[in-house]
């Protein structure tokens, strides 16, 4: 069936909702790699595929949700969703893309040590679609956002700064980076028109967002203290890891460590045990909290204290992307800020080629096998069209095919 698209003005479908939550579910079930690496996975699937948003819209969306505190996956995600299909559409693409492995990682805290995800041959083949995936989707980007000599130095300093200095938070640098090499070096460069977008948020409600994210940050705390209850000393301290994390990914850990070992909720040896399963499962490594609060040794716990986790853990990731949304699309008017952004974009196409070599290559890629799969799964993306769908699910099972009888 022809999908469906926003109106001519903009107006999300309301009646796309089931739709958006579909697709991000399908992505959370297959999106390995990191969160760089899911912007691959949300191009192919949003932008070349099903083209919902177009290429400048899409790079501008990675470049807001890069620039925010929070799992910028996530945040773009729910980006996506918000224009697509308004509040539920947005809503229903973080419970897509979120819901897979928090609950994978939620069952294993409550018990289930026999899956183990980090040997799995099956899991191993979803990692070797992630190198087809993501490969296709920097090769995609590299052509439209980095189409020219300026903006191709760009990317090609941004990928090696990122596989020369390892570190999460250099991401954020690369990309203010790239923004002030675009202002002052890509004017002029023929850059499309500016192209105004209805945001589905009004100014009203994102002054709103701004100010309850605030509010949270600064009343939280005060609360904790005041009341002694064990609640809101998980709330907020979930609250406060993620509304400080630049960078996302592997950023949160030692915040997340800190917040969750140091008080005697989570012993060390159960967060190390979480985190090595965090590895292995797709979607958004923000879903650790969910094995984390269900292995609290406080109140709330269980699966009621996975839910209460997850929730702390994206509210101010979904607070601020509401907050800045509005303002954000207004600013394209700007062409300094347009030529900005056209930098960024070159920067972020950067950390994807990045992103394919390290985790993603490095993770999945062992012996010439697997290179035989990535590279025959990237040409089937790229010069045959292949869905995405049936090259991971043939991946998955051809890694545990290899794995049992190899």
């Amino acid at each position: 069936m022809r999908d469906r698209v926003p109106d001519a003005d903009g107006t999300p479908d309301p009646a796309s909702v089931g739709e958006v939550f579909r697709v991000a579910l399908r992505l959370g079930l297959t999106s390995f790699g990191g969160p760089i690496a899911h912007v691959g996975y949300f191009h192919r699937e949003y932008v070349a595929r099903r083209r919902w948003l177009g290429e400048h819209e899409f790079a501008d969306l990675v470049t807001l949700c890069q620039v925010l505190p929070g799992p910028a996956s996530s945040q773009l995600g729910m980006a996506i969703g918000l224009r697509r299909a308004g509040w539920g559409g947005g809503l229903a693409a973080w419970l897509g893309f979120t819901l897979p492995s928090a609950i994978l990682l939620t069952i294993l805290a409550l018990g289930a040590t026999g899956l183990d995800l980090a040997h799995a041959g099956w899991v191993h083949g979803l990692q070797l679609a992630a190198v087809a995936v993501v490969g296709a989707a920097a090769w995609s980007m590299w052509r439209s956002l980095a189409p020219d000599a300026p903006r191709t130095v760009i990317a090609i300093a941004a990928a090696a700064i990122m596989l020369a200095v390892h570190g999460a938070p250099l991401q954020v640098l690369v990309i203010l980076a790239g923004a002030v090499a675009g202002a002052f070096g890509l004017r002029s460069v023929g850059l499309p028109p500016h192209e105004p977008t209805r945001s589905p948020v009004s100014r009203r409600a994102g002054t709103i967002a701004l100010a309850t994210f605030a509010t949270l940050l600064v009343a939280l705390p005060i609360a904790s203290s005041l009341t002694q209850l064990d609640a809101i000393d998980v709330f907020a301290a979930f609250y406060r890891t993620s509304a400080l994390v630049f960078g996302g990914g592997h950023v949160v850990l030692p915040l997340l460590h800190d917040a969750v070992v140091d008080p005697g909720w989570v012993s060390d040896g159960t967060f190390l045990a979480g985190y090595g399963a965090a590895q292995a499962v797709p979607g958004p490594l923000f879903t650790f909290a969910a094995y984390l609060g269900a292995s609290l040794g406080v109140a709330p716990s269980g699966v009621a204290g996975a839910a209460f986790a997850v929730v702390a853990i994206f509210a101010p990731a979904a607070l601020l992307l509401v907050g800045v949304l509005p303002f954000w699309d207004a600013l394209g008017r700007s062409a300094r800020l347009r030529s900005a952004l056209a930098g960024t974009n070159a920067a972020v196409t950067g950390l994807v080629v990045a992103a394919l070599y390290d985790p993603v290559w490095t993770g999945a890629v062992h012996d010439l096998v697997d290179v035989a799969l990535a590279a025959a799964s990237f040409l089937a993306l790229v010069v045959r069209g292949v869905a995405p769908w049936l090259v991971v699910a043939s991946l998955a099972i051809a890694g545990e095919a290899l794995h049992r009888f190899a």
